[in-house]
């Protein structure tokens, strides 16, 4: 009938901006192994900024709701909205920037085996990792490849292209931890929607961002079926399903994902050692 018609439009059209979002990313991918280091957008300057401190927001503990409603549009992997006891928790203001993660190398947090989930390790030593993906050194100055060219480290800018592996051992190094995507939910349903996301045309992170946009940041939790998690019958069935394992949540979308696509119990997931996709952090702590 014309409700099933409309809600296959409806989940096609969202599907389109999903796969809209990983072609930028891709092209990315793919002009970074071309020696001529080609730009998708124009070059520009990166804003003059100065350090923003690291500062945290205390969250209550309690039981809260999360997960979609289903008023409004959500994929399957969203529902069904659902209680869960939350141990009060801090959040940081801000995500983890570039110029933290300098002192993360600077400190040896890539030689560093202590710091690491033991398949992290095999994987930091295989991939021989030594820098967010598209970073090299030159004349002791930071460079990272965007769809901007190659461009200086911007220092206030979040950190991006980092896996699960590496924000794990960072938080480590940090004192502190991801946040469970729980928790990450909460925190955005207090924050109003708006950030540098597709729309913005600036094709790679800003200095001093909020919880939204920039990058997809990483959470604790590994993508699972929530409590009463029924797939619909049918093909549809299989848009998330059979993905719930080995892979971990990240929230609040980035510079490459349309804004029509957000809202605060969306959950995207990748693999822990991805690195292609706009990926990064937020810390947070116990309070």
């Amino acid at each position: 009938d014309i409700e099933d018609i409309t809600r296959m439009v409806e989940l096609g059209c969202h599907h389109e901006m999903q796969h809209q979002e990983l072609l930028v990313t891709d092209l990315l991918h793919a002009f970074s192994y071309n020696p001529l280091m080609p730009a998708y957008r124009d070059p520009q300057p990166m804003p003059t900024t100065n350090e923003v401190a690291l500062t945290f927001t205390k969250y209550a503990g309690g039981m809260h709701e999360v997960g979609n409603d289903g008023k409004n549009f959500a994929y399957d992997c969203e529902q069904p909205r659902h209680k869960i006891y939350i141990e009060a928790f801090k959040l940081a203001d801000r995500p983890v920037s570039t110029r933290d993660w300098i002192e993360f190398i600077e400190d040896g947090g890539y030689k560093n085996p202590t710091l690491w989930l033991m398949d992290g390790w095999a994987t930091c030593q295989k991939e021989k990792w030594n820098a967010p993906l598209y970073w090299w050194q030159q004349d002791d100055e930071w460079w990272t490849f965007t769809l901007r060219g190659a461009q200086p480290i911007n220092l206030d800018a979040p950190v991006v292209h980092v896996s699960f592996y590496e924000a794990e051992a960072f938080a480590r190094w940090a004192e502190a931890r991801l946040p469970t995507e729980a928790e990450w939910e909460v925190a955005a349903e207090q924050v109003p929607i708006k950030g540098n996301f597709l729309e913005n045309n600036n094709f790679r992170t800003l200095p001093n961002g909020g919880l939204w946009g920039d990058v997809w940041e990483w959470t604790q939790s590994p993508f699972s079926p929530y409590p009463g998690f029924r797939p619909p019958e049918g093909a549809v069935g299989e848009y998330n399903g059979k993905f719930m394992i080995n892979q971990f949540v990240l929230r609040g979308g980035s510079c490459a994902t349309p804004l029509a696509q957000m809202r605060p119990t969306y959950r995207t997931f990748f693999y822990p050692h991805q690195r292609w996709q706009m990926l990064g952090l937020r810390l947070a702590k116990n309070s």
